[in-house]
């Protein structure tokens, strides 16, 4: 089983070009990073981890210039998002980041995406929270035209375009990776779908990790591999997620100073090392 770091890279925290040179030289293999484009001061939405919501959500970097920044200390590790907010975002402007970051990474992009928690945050990009499932699949489908297509178009009802060039076309084929993040049967019916991958929380279980397989497998996809995002440090927790299967865990790195990082990162290196 392979080990990653899920972050919030901010402002406040160690720098990303720093973190993925850390990262690469104590052996983990991805860096996946959380997205939220800004956070409404007045908002309904809470937050699912329960009580006040942390200030790294209202002080994360763009992902991708994160990314860029990491790839360009690194040579090895896998640049992931974990998720990226697509439903909030330009689809064609996502297009050519994302083949740009494969390009210039030389093809280490994963690709995860959902459909995010925050609604008033969704509202502020003109994103109905009731159609936003709709929206991603049809983004997702679109994504994969721009990407292995010349002249690449899409008419659907939340997405629609006539023919485009579009260019870098990504490293990989016939396209990074989608990771699909979420549990719920929307997601997992997206999975089954449009992903090449899923990216279910740590919270999940042994158990329910091993339904997934099994319901994947009776319909013909039983060799999606498994990512677990931000997953437990015990060592009871670590191998049930071995013995289910999982390809690998990013463990959670809290967005801290550099040096607090760093130490971090030997703590949770050695942890992997008696794992991996």
């Amino acid at each position: 089983m392979k080990f990653g770091i899920a972050t919030f890279v901010t402002d406040e925290g160690i720098r990303p070009d720093v973190l993925g040179k850390a990262l690469e030289e104590r052996r983990f293999d991805s860096l996946f990073l959380a997205e939220h484009s800004h956070i409404p001061v007045s908002r309904q939405s809470p937050y699912p981890g329960g009580g006040p919501l942390p200030s790294k959500y209202q002080r994360t970097l763009d992902p991708f210039v994160a990314l860029t920044a990491a790839a360009m200390t690194t040579e090895r590790l896998l640049l992931g998002t974990g998720i990226a907010l697509l439903i909030q975002r330009d689809l064609i402007h996502t297009a050519k980041e994302v083949a740009s970051l494969d390009l210039l990474s030389g093809g280490r992009v994963a690709f995860g995406v959902g459909v995010g928690w925050n609604r008033e945050e969704m509202a502020n990009h003109g994103t109905d929270p009731r159609t936003r499932g709709a929206l991603i699949n049809e983004q997702l489908a679109a994504l994969k035209e721009i990407w292995t297509t010349d002249e690449a178009q899409f008419h659907g009802e939340h997405v629609d375009f006539d023919p485009i060039f579009a260019w870098p076309k990504p490293v990989q084929k016939p396209h990074p990776p989608i990771f699909i993040g979420g549990e719920s049967p929307a997601a997992l019916e997206r999975l089954l779908t449009y992903g090449d991958a899923w990216l279910p929380r740590g919270s999940s279980t042994e158990a329910e990790l091993r339904q997934v397989r099994e319901w994947l497998t009776e319909r013909g996809r039983g060799d999606v591999p498994f990512t677990v995002f931000g997953g437990s440090e015990k060592p009871e927790i670590l191998d049930g997620f071995a013995s289910a299967g999982v390809e690998r865990v990013t463990l959670l790195l809290e967005t801290a100073p550099e040096a607090e990082s760093l130490r971090e990162l030997d703590r949770l290196a050695a942890i992997a090392a008696r794992h991996g």
